[in-house]
């Protein structure tokens, strides 16, 4: 991405969150009227209805499609991370990169299941961002240049976006990001991540709270946010979400931590998520809390709290039936089947 005009690098992404479009009017238009000419009551299939509008919405085409969807991992390590908030040592990030690579985490088994490319990007694992308790994760520079690195993620005409994370430690700083975000303390917003005892968490949660007095009075900009108490895999899935909304790319988000990350467009204007599904409801704790803070409703709920982007690639599956369903139904004329009686 070029430099702006003033040299600031925030300033660009902010420029495009003024000149996002918006969904396809028309592409709407058409998909409601062939719905009701499917041979189904109306309404009878509920949000699968609602998926396939808003697949053709965000996708400009009345007839929508998934033929090239793309998982996308961002893995990345945090320097909080030496500090006991998670019940793995931080090289278990390299080494789950490695497993992907390999075929053998869940993400490879659901990406085959529902026929789902995956890309892994490995975000200068040997470089852990800054300890959030004594100074910012990243400076704005690196920030900026790792939300343009995870913009590339939309290249090579993808049709649909799934966007997951690997980070021991990244629920610490979601947990941070989202009380910088939304107001509260580390105990209003951690939970037991990788599988923490009470004490864990509570120890986790005063962590949280070390970095938000650190910032306080500093987290107004939601971007400043992002780069104090964040990570390199949030400011990635960041620019990986804004890129697709530039270029008309439907996006679902897996768990707490995308979450978290995506919350950071939302507090810039609610409207930039609008091309966005929530894949699941994760376990861990506060994950309803920042879906409710934004309005979201998530797709699934299976009680997950994996990441990697497990819950979205499964909700993906679902996007992929809508559009089939509606592309590949009948008509009552079709089929031959006699339509709903006139009243």
């Amino acid at each position: 991405m070029p430099r702006s005009a003033t040299g600031l690098p925030f300033d660009d992404f902010r420029a495009l969150l003024g000149s996002m479009p918006g969904p396809d009017a028309a592409a709407v238009a058409a998909i409601r009227a062939r719905d009701a000419e499917l041979t189904k009551p109306a309404g009878s299939l509920g949000r699968m209805e609602e998926l396939a509008e808003w697949l053709g919405a965000w996708q400009g085409r009345a007839q929508p499609a998934v033929l090239r969807p793309l998982v996308a991992i961002f893995a990345g390590n945090h320097g909080v991370a030496a500090r006991g908030v998670s019940a793995y040592p931080a090289s278990v990030t390299q080494q789950m990169v490695e497993n992907f690579a390999a075929g053998g985490a869940a993400i490879n088994q659901i990406c085959i299941a529902h026929d789902l490319g995956l890309k892994v990007f490995d975000l200068a694992l040997d470089v852990p961002t800054g300890d959030i308790t004594i100074e910012p994760a990243l400076d704005e520079p690196g920030c900026a240049a790792t939300m343009a690195f995870g913009m590339e993620a939309t290249a090579d005409g993808i049709d649909l976006l799934i966007l997951g994370e690997m980070g021991i430690g990244n629920t610490t700083v979601a947990a941070a990001l989202a009380a910088g975000l939304f107001g509260g303390k580390g105990a209003d917003w951690v939970g037991p991540g990788t599988g923490l005892d009470a004490e864990g968490v509570a120890h986790k949660a005063a962590i949280v709270d070390q970095a938000l007095a650190l910032n306080e009075g500093s987290l107004a900009d939601p971007l400043e946010a992002l780069r104090r108490l964040g990570g390199r895999e949030l400011a990635a899935i960041v620019g990986a979400i804004l890129a697709a909304r530039m270029s008309r790319i439907p996006v679902i988000v897996d768990g707490y931590v995308a979450t978290a990350a995506a919350a950071v467009l939302y507090r810039l204007d609610p409207s930039a998520l609008d091309h966005c599904q929530f894949g699941h409801l994760s376990a861990e704790p506060a994950h309803a809390k920042l879906l409710k803070l934004m309005g979201k409703r998530p797709l699934l709920d299976l009680g997950m709290r994996l990441g990697e982007g497990t819950g979205a690639a499964l909700a993906a599956g679902l996007v992929k039936a809508a559009a089939l369903i509606h592309t590949g139904m009948a008509t009552f004329a079709q089929a031959h089947v006699a339509g709903p009686a006139a009243t």
